[in-house]
């Protein structure tokens, strides 16, 4: 992991604040364990981790006038020195539309400034402390900080509510410690908190100017090739070398066993859409796109080409045709990794602990299977289908705006896959209502949901479609809550809607598909840290902000008809100078994925209901052992559940479980006793009750 913290005090030199750090409990200094200062007292700075050389940057005007950038951002330094003066204005935007993914923080005087991001994938921690705030890009380092006890709410609402932000606010699994909502960067002065938005949000009041389908398209070109070009032009990563032969092993072979990715550059060949779109922008830039000549494959300027072949599961052969197509272009060298029964869902549940909980936990070992035999930088197509395809909701914005005619097309496409003459009536009838329906109503609709434990939804890509048509739905893992649980979040519920507006200036669909980028941002994040191979980075170009910022400027009317990713994408590559494009390239397939959840769920069935034995979930009053037991087995025989919420509750398990089993701090010069929860989980007595209090201190 890797993530920069520092704070902001009331006065300088207040509570021993200084550039080494700070006074803990028994005077004793305190400063972040394995990092590196990037600046000092009053309010010091420091980068925590493996960070590269070339992925920190501070840029000094003056000794109280300094910005740092953190992660990969294409912006010179000279650039990075306007947008430090441009800032001192109070102007904040600028500061998030370099190319790349990167964490902006800068210091004006004693006012501190720290950016996230569009889409949540680099988040912004920040909680109170010693009179002042201390701020992260991880929240676990701060919970450390101030011995926070676990959020029994916010876990409850992942489970019951995980798409909703109203559900879980700005908290964290750790009480006490907040997050900034994307699209939003955190100011501090002389120790006192700000969260400003940076990011204009269109009105209801007055529809959107009709845009351009061409040159939104080529916006996205644009921001996609600058994306690619800002990874490729940074310096070159040779991991440690390599430390001799093995009998019957190639050097590709090696490393993976040895965990270490190879030298350079290369990106996911999954056959579908959005890594082909990487892989092929990336190896048909100018320079040198690839690895290394001379180290490893010998195969020098050619990207290297990851392509993972379940052994285990079928369904996929016409991907991994695709994939073989694309690979014979010259720029690219084609590595297929296969995985067996060993690389299932659930197969391997050991692993390092995550800053934060998620579903992806639960894959982690069949991702780092194929990213072993990947590169120091790796390009992922994480995003692509969250930024560009159309929430079902969004055809409610269409009815808002009048634009009824651009529903034909896609509501035909549901009404040829369920071949019923009705669903052009249910759909619009869904779609209608929805446009109808206030942001606070559709908040109670769906704590009266919960609490009344209504969980049935139709099933086909009908009835996914109808269930998405609201303001909030209940998670897949609600059905075996318990009824405390879900009481909790529905009076959560019932006191937002009375007093937030989160969703009042926002349409419906444009609404829930930043509330499903977020969540798929969050755990993308989590998949990094817990399928981590040592010298390599991830590269998600597609959650970059200005791709993001791209995307979201495609006209509805566009990206609500059937196959309006793939058709983008294929634009893009034509823009760019990429053509014969294999037969079939873009075609949708979820159904292989699925197949490997029940299949992984099917052969661990008996060590997941030996996991939930004495779960940590039942302690903190969140379910009951002996029904997620019963839902594992019925499941494992083939009983129609819904496996993501079966994944959601296993997750969180086991992230439970390792968080309680760590051992030390993120901090040095602490007692042994400042970390986060202290005391393990206490079994809830009256949740309810407590939930219900808080909630209405909210509302007041």
């Amino acid at each position: 992991m890797r993530w920069l913290v520092g704070w902001s005090s009331t006065a300088a030199g207040a509570s021993g604040i200084g550039s080494a750090g700070a006074t803990g409990y028994d005077g004793e200094t305190l400063h972040p364990v394995g990092s590196q200062l990037l600046w000092g007292d009053p309010d010091p700075l420091w980068a925590v981790g493996d960070w590269r050389p070339d992925e920190v940057r501070v840029v000094k005007a003056d000794a109280q006038n300094r910005i740092a950038v953190l992660g990969t951002c294409g912006a010179t330094d000279e650039e990075l020195r306007r947008g430090l003066f441009t800032a001192r204005g109070g102007a904040l935007r600028h500061l998030t539309t370099w190319p790349g993914s990167y964490t902006a923080v800068v210091q004006v005087g004693r006012r501190i400034t720290v950016c996230g991001d569009l889409a949540g994938a680099r988040p912004v921690f920040h909680t109170p402390w010693a009179g002042g705030t201390a701020y992260a890009t991880a929240a676990l380092p701060l919970a450390d900080l101030i011995e926070a006890n676990l959020d029994f709410g916010h876990l409850a609402a992942l489970l019951a509510a995980p798409d909703v932000p109203a559900a879980r606010r700005d908290t964290t699994p750790y009480d006490g410690v907040r997050r900034i909502p994307p699209g939003h960067a955190l100011v501090l002065r002389a120790g006192a908190r700000e969260i400003a938005g940076y990011e204009p949000v269109a009105s209801l009041a007055v529809a959107a100017p009709p845009a351009d389908p061409d040159r939104a398209v080529d916006a996205v070109r644009d921001a996609l090739v600058e994306a690619v070009r800002a990874r490729l032009s940074a310096p070159r990563h040779v991991p440690d070398l390599d430390p001799g032969p093995v009998p019957g092993m190639g050097p590709a072979e090696r490393r993976a066993a040895r965990g270490m990715p190879a030298p350079g550059i290369g990106a996911d060949l999954s056959g579908g859409p959005a890594s082909g779109t990487l892989a092929l922008l990336a190896a048909g830039l100018p320079g040198r796109p690839g690895t290394l000549l001379g180290h490893g494959t010998g195969s020098g300027e050619r990207l290297l080409a990851v392509t993972f072949n379940d052994l285990a599961v079928g369904g996929r052969e016409a991907e991994l045709e695709r994939a073989g197509a694309l690979a014979a272009n010259p720029r690219l060298h084609h590595v297929v990794v296969t995985g067996g029964e060993e690389t299932l869902p659930y197969a391997d549940l050991d692993g390092p602990l995550t800053d934060e909980p998620g579903p992806s936990l639960v894959t982690a070992a069949r991702h780092r299977a194929r990213l072993a035999a990947g590169s120091a930088d790796h390009f992922t197509g994480h995003g692509a289908r969250q930024v560009l395809d159309a929430h079902p909701a969004r055809l409610a914005d269409l009815l808002m705006d009048r634009k009824r005619r651009h529903l034909v097309r896609p509501v035909a496409a549901l009404a040829r896959a369920d071949g019923s003459v009705m669903v052009p009536a249910r759909v619009y009838g869904a779609a209608r209502r929805l446009a109808r329906t206030p942001y606070r109503a559709g908040l109670e609709l769906l704590a009266e949901r919960l609490i009344r434990h209504r969980f049935e939804e139709p099933g086909g890509a009908v009835g996914a479609s109808l269930a998405a048509l609201t303001w909030g739905r209940p998670g897949p893992a609600a059905r075996w809550l318990t009824g405390e649980a879900l009481a909790e979040v529905s009076v959560l519920l019932q006191s937002e809607a009375e007093r937030s507006s989160g969703g009042s200036a926002q349409r419906p669909g444009e609404f829930r598909a930043r509330a499903v980028l977020a969540r798929h941002a969050a755990d993308l994040r989590v998949l990094e840290q817990a399928a981590e191979i040592r010298s390599q980075r991830l590269h998600a170009p597609f959650l970059d902000n200005q791709v993001v910022r791209a995307c979201r400027a495609l006209p509805e009317a566009l990206r609500v008809q059937p196959g309006a990713r793939s058709a983008v994408l294929r634009t893009v590559l034509e823009g760019a100078g990429v053509a014969g494009l294999p037969p079939g390239w873009g075609a949708p397939s979820h159904g292989s994925s699925a197949a490997a959840a029940r299949t992984g769920l099917r052969v661990a069935a008996d060590s997941l209901v030996d996991l939930f034995s004495t779960p940590l979930l039942a302690e903190a009053g969140l379910v009951e052992a002996r029904v997620v037991r019963k839902a594992l087995r019925a499941a494992a025989e083939g009983e129609p559940l819904p496996l993501d919420g079966l994944a959601d509750l296993i997750s969180l398990e086991l992230w439970l479980r390792r968080l309680l089993s760590r051992r030390g701090t993120c901090w040095t010069g602490t007692p042994a006793r400042a970390r986060a929860v202290p005391a393990g989980i206490a079994p809830r007595r009256g949740a309810l009750g407590a939930g219900a209090a808080g909630a209405a201190g909210l509302s007041g």
